[in-house]
């Protein structure tokens, strides 16, 4: 993951903060560093907070941090961490995508935490590299970038490029990191001043089962829920779902009434709903192909079953809450 350095130098971090990043998923990452300084008495990692122009930068909690020095003004760095948080698949800043691209010439290796992908990705700093981002931005990614090789995992480490879910994910990549370093002593040293039960790896799940997540526990009815999860753009009928799982439809409504007090087919619109909803505030993609994208065969339909679930159109949802994609004036949603 990190640049190899010779003899018992420190490994170096250079933290490029975003305007809006994630105290979280920053934290996450540079605490584990810290605490393996204190561990081992000695100074196995170094870092630098950086900004833009050497400006402090205002997280997306609202706490500012003061950055060390801006990006002109920084020597060689080995590694250097994007950290971002909010819109920032809106953001854009050829002098920050060249200074990326530069230093990764130059042999720096370079990744992101949270939703910092999306800075490597606009940079180019990607292509040709597995990568990851945070669930809730996983869709919208995907769509903005179709040719990234972008998988669902916890962390991804490949060759030059790390990046990160974020949240404590980014201790579990950093944990990850420090073993391969330092010895599996050192980070599980480290986890336990941490209060980090225990280091995950790169291919966990980022979100709880879905068993966890809706405290159900009827098999069949997981597996259903499942198939509608891995189906928005071509969605399954009701008669479908239910022979997937070895059940009758009639035998499908019961168990959602059951365990959920609704019908199947009403859990799968909410579903492919939501899924709307994250790629309006989080893309810039037209509103009609956001209907398509979730299952819907046009806009105006698409439109209607979000007013009746939200209250407000599509196009209201993202003037109040997410970005105007650059088509959407040519939707035909109202």
């Amino acid at each position: 993951m990190f640049k190899k350095v010779s003899g018992d130098k420190p490994d170096r971090v250079s933290f490029l903060l975003i305007p809006n990043f994630s105290m979280s998923a920053f934290t996450a990452m540079l605490e584990p560093m810290r605490l393996a300084n204190y561990s081992t008495g000695r100074t196995v990692y170094g870092w630098e907070i950086i900004s833009r122009d050497g400006e402090p930068v205002t997280a997306s909690n609202g706490v500012q941090v003061i950055a060390e020095r801006g990006i002109a003004d920084t020597p060689h760095p080995d590694n250097v961490a994007v950290c971002s948080g909010l819109d920032a698949q809106l953001y854009r800043d050829n002098v920050v995508f060249g200074w990326l691209r530069r230093w990764a010439r130059e042999g720096a290796h370079v990744g992101a935490v949270c939703t910092g992908a999306h800075v490597l990705a606009h940079a180019g700093l990607l292509n040709g590299y597995r990568c990851t981002i945070h669930w809730e931005n996983l869709e919208s990614f995907r769509e903005a970038f179709p040719d990234l090789d972008i998988q669902p995992e916890l962390f991804e480490v490949d060759r030059d490029r790390f990046t990160c879910a974020g949240g404590v994910a980014a201790s579990d990549m950093m944990l990850t990191e420090m073993a391969r370093r330092h010895g599996d002593e050192t980070a599980a040293a480290v986890s336990e001043l941490f209060m980090h039960e225990r280091i995950r790896e790169g291919h966990d799940n980022q979100r709880l089962p879905l068993q966890a997540r809706l405290r159900i526990s009827h098999p069949r009815l997981i597996q259903a829920i499942a198939e509608m999860e891995h189906n928005v753009e071509e969605a399954l009928t009701r008669e479908e779902i239910a022979a997937r799982v070895g059940l009758s439809r009639r035998q499908l409504e019961r168990l959602f009434r059951r365990y959920l007090n609704t019908s199947p087919a009403r859990y799968y619109l909410r579903l492919r709903l939501e899924r709307a909803r994250l790629l309006l505030t989080q893309s810039t993609m037209p509103v009609t192909e956001i209907a398509f994208a979730c299952g819907f065969t046009s806009a105006s339909h698409f439109s209607k079953c979000y007013r009746d679930m939200f209250t407000r159109t599509p196009r209201d949802e993202r003037r109040v809450r997410g970005p105007a994609g650059d088509g959407d004036a040519a939707s035909t949603a109202q």
